[in-house]
């Protein structure tokens, strides 16, 4: 979604998309600025994980908006297509990070380093993009990876879900009540494994977290497509999304039970919206953080690797000038990764699709 191409209430989908990929990095370094930082800030950080679900929904949006009508009609011909552009989009980049960290780890073993947090023999799991299928008990190489591999089982599922009814034909209420009976199930499926943090249990959990999100942000589409040109469409949906937090936070339910359904009302009432917050989140600057936030989010996990390993003392700590070199280092590598590999390998492979995928001539990337 760019901002010459779509909407200015979609960019700033785009937008959430940026900030939430800056959330994940300000999150996993988070424990390495309690010098600087003060706790209530770190204590903010530490939920940075939930940008993965909002992450999820998004997903589930754009797939939806983009591939669900030629999905229906062009069936199984189409859905061929479908998945190799999905593998174009995201697989160039994970390999590229993962060859990285092969590198890395080469490194670690020629000087005698532990390299216990790279198992050669799940590196298989990680190029097929099924490392975080239930297959293995830890997250390993490049950690943030596992919702890549969740969102590949999404991709897989989603022709599936297309065709499983006549979405055309199911009213909104509908619509919202099945999204309320993801939403629930989720909660149910973590609460009996005993877990109320939607970040727990990552490689036991991390599927069904996406493929509920992504299912949420399915539906989300759809609402959309019906509320967009109603009259206070948007204003409903920020209703309900504050009786969602208040019914959360006054009850003091655990975060599965809310947070997703949560996240989707607000995400629908921007959609839905026409206001400042739409104009902002839909501006230059964020539309086009959100346009490399793959990169953003594949990449600055082990560039935080390396830069510890450099500048880095053994408190583990980063100074201001060192917080500000290590984001400067994510954005310029954000940006790099974006124009120089990302898009044209993306752009590649689409031109180039393998003969069980052809259905037509290829589309050009998306």
């Amino acid at each position: 979604m760019s901002g010459t191409s779509s909407p200015r209430h979609l960019d700033a989908l785009t937008g959430i998309r940026g900030i939430a990929a800056w959330g994940v990095v300000l999150y996993h370094i988070r424990l390495s600025l309690t010098a600087i930082l003060p706790p209530e800030l770190i204590g903010l950080m530490a939920k940075g994980y939930l940008a993965v679900d909002l992450f999820f929904i998004l997903s589930g949006f754009v797939i939806w908006y983009n591939y669900a009508g030629r999905i229906a009609q062009g069936g199984w011909a189409e859905t061929r297509l479908f998945l190799w552009r999905r593998f174009a989009r995201v697989w160039p980049l994970h390999a590229a990070i993962l060859a990285a960290f092969m590198a890395f780890v080469a490194l670690l073993v020629l000087t005698g380093r532990d390299a216990a947090g790279y198992p050669l023999a799940e590196l298989p799991l990680h190029l097929l993009l099924v490392q975080n299928w239930g297959l293995t008990p830890d997250l390993t190489w490049n950690h943030p990876a596992w919702s890549i591999s969740t969102e590949f089982a999404a991709y897989l599922l989603f022709p599936a879900l297309v065709l499983a009814a006549r979405w055309d034909r199911m009213p909104g209420w509908a619509l919202v009540l099945l999204a309320g009976g993801v939403a629930a199930l989720l909660h149910l499926l973590f609460a009996a494994r005993g877990y109320d943090g939607l970040g727990d249990d990552i490689p036991g959990m991390g599927l069904w977290r996406c493929l509920a999100g992504f299912t949420l942000g399915c539906l989300m589409c759809q609402l959309w497509q019906r509320w967009s040109g109603l009259r206070h469409a948007a204003t409903l949906a920020v209703l309900a999304g504050i009786a969602i937090a208040l019914a959360g936070w006054g009850l003091g339910l655990p975060e599965t039970a809310f947070v997703p359904a949560l996240f989707l009302a607000l995400l629908l009432a921007l959609a839905l919206g026409r206001g400042p917050l739409v104009s902002l989140l839909g501006g230059r600057v964020l539309t086009w953080l959100g346009e490399v936030s793959y990169s953003t989010y594949l990449a600055h996990f082990f560039l935080f690797i390396l830069w510890k390993i450099a500048f880095v003392d053994a408190s583990l700590q980063l100074s201001w000038a060192s917080l500000a070199g290590y984001l400067l280092l994510v954005l310029a590598a954000s940006a790099a990764l974006y124009y120089a590999l990302e898009k044209p390998a993306q752009r590649w492979l689409n031109r180039h699709p393998p003969r069980w995928a052809v259905r037509a001539p290829a589309l050009p990337a998306e």
